[in-house]
């Protein structure tokens, strides 16, 4: 990875807690929007419910970032409906996941190291 690489990623970190959300979603496949409400609401246990506005202005914004983008690949026509759009994770947008996910993994042993998180010795 280059430094302007490593700059751009790290420019965009800390991620707003929605787009790293919708990130882990699309690292499971290619989702519709509603798919990826369902699919953050599921993995939340409802604890985290994008509402659509907030969803398609990340969306949006996430496009323009280059963290994702709108995918070609479209399911069966029986099982798709033509108006919505599909998208994906970019190898940018895996980048910048990975490297929030270890930001956050460094804060959660910080916590552990100071007795504030589960695993304190």
């Amino acid at each position: 990875m280059t430094n302007e690489s490593r700059e751009e990623i790290e420019s965009l970190l800390p991620l707003p807690p929605a787009t790293f959300h919708i990130l882990m979603t699309l690292a499971a496949g290619d989702r519709h929007g509603y798919a990826i409400l369902q699919d953050v609401a599921a993995r939340t246990g409802g604890r985290m419910k994008l509402g659509a506005g907030t969803l398609y202005r990340s969306i949006q914004r996430m496009r323009d970032q280059g963290l994702i983008e709108e995918s070609r690949r479209r399911p069966a026509r029986d099982q798709d409906d033509e108006r919505r759009r599909y998208y994906r994770l970019t190898r940018f947008g895996a980048a910048v996941a990975r490297a929030e996910s270890q930001r956050l993994g460094e804060l959660v042993e910080l916590a552990r190291e100071r007795g504030f998180a589960p695993g304190t010795a």
